[in-house]
């Protein structure tokens, strides 16, 4: 893809726009803020949707992944699952799905995702992402909250997107709810790619990847919904990644990429959150990956596995 062609932020738009279409069909609703700013409650207030949590997805990864759900009775007793993939997954994954821009004003606290991280440009991960998109005209911000956002955090997404207020809408959902669940867990081939990054891995060497982990059920309780998605993906998940160099470089990806190599591996998410007094900061970063990983090294022809899915700790987490 080449610079200038605002790709991630059209599609994103164009989601957008058949989500507001189809507000009633999905459970979501659609208002104007404050400053002219498109607001998309899809689970706050509004009760949400499994498909509308698939349009979240489909805005975070900018229109170069394809996620679907899928029940299968013979998977175990959580049947229910998401599935993600991505022929350009740095950009659908890392420049665009990532929620790496913390939103803070006052009490708020929110971090965004979606394309409009392309436009801002503020967090260091773009240092080694060159992919700009400057000739963007609107772009789309997805957070995980239950409150939209304030005028202070329009105005400062705004300035450093380079846009009007008016120019920009905030898809957000709760953890707690059903489109919350779904684009949280959606991020398992994400946070693989992710885990790659802190691991060293050349990003251009990742050509391709899939992943895939079950969606749990809604907790009205934040600290347990939170919980659920996050284990989820930690001893559910499951991504495959296609890379190129050699051999030996796909089996070390593979070898450290899971999360089961992790210190504080082994507990519910929300007991380990609870351990470190709600500091996220404070837990392994190296515990965001997948249960389960394969790596194919395209040019060899070889693949590696590592991991396992931990039914045990699914049991405990998602009930």
């Amino acid at each position: 893809m080449k610079d200038g062609e605002a790709f991630l932020n059209r599609s994103a738009q164009q989601v957008v726009d058949g989500m507001i279409a189809e507000a009633g069909r999905l459970g979501i609703g659609h208002s104007r803020g404050s400053l002219g700013e498109h607001l998309i409650d899809a689970g706050a207030q509004s009760p949400g949707s499994l498909e509308a949590g698939l349009r979240m997805v489909d805005i975070c990864m900018g229109g170069l992944g394809i996620a679907s759900v899928s029940l299968d009775r013979h998977s175990s007793r959580r049947p229910l699952s998401i599935e993600v993939r991505s022929s350009q997954p740095i950009l659908a994954c890392l420049a665009s799905q990532y929620a790496g821009w913390q939103l803070t004003h006052e009490k708020y606290f929110a971090m965004g995702s979606g394309p409009v991280r392309t436009l801002a440009r503020v967090e260091p991960l773009f240092e080694e992402i060159r992919y700009r998109e400057p000739g963007a005209e609107s772009s789309v911000v997805v957070l995980e909250t239950a409150t939209p956002p304030p005028a202070a955090i329009v105005e400062k997404v705004a300035k450093a997107a380079g846009l009007t207020p008016d120019r920009l809408t905030f898809v957000y959902a709760p953890t707690q709810s059903i489109a919350g669940c779904v684009q949280i867990v959606g991020r398992v081939l994400e946070v693989a790619l992710h885990k790659a990054h802190d691991l060293k891995f050349p990003l251009d060497a990742i050509v391709d990847g899939i992943g895939k982990a079950p969606i749990p059920a809604p907790h009205p309780d934040f600290l347990k919904a939170m919980g659920r998605t996050n284990d989820a993906i930690i001893y559910g998940g499951l991504v495959q990644l296609f890379v190129r160099g050699s051999a030996a470089a796909a089996r070390d990806l593979a070898e450290h990429l899971t999360s089961e190599g992790s210190r504080d591996y082994g507990q519910p998410f929300s007991e380990i959150f609870r351990k470190f007094n709600g500091d996220f900061y404070a837990i392994d970063p190296h515990l965001f990956s997948p249960a389960e990983v394969i790596v194919t090294a395209i040019e060899t022809g070889e693949t590696f596995r590592a991991g396992k899915t931990n039914i045990d700790m699914l049991e405990q987490s998602l009930g």
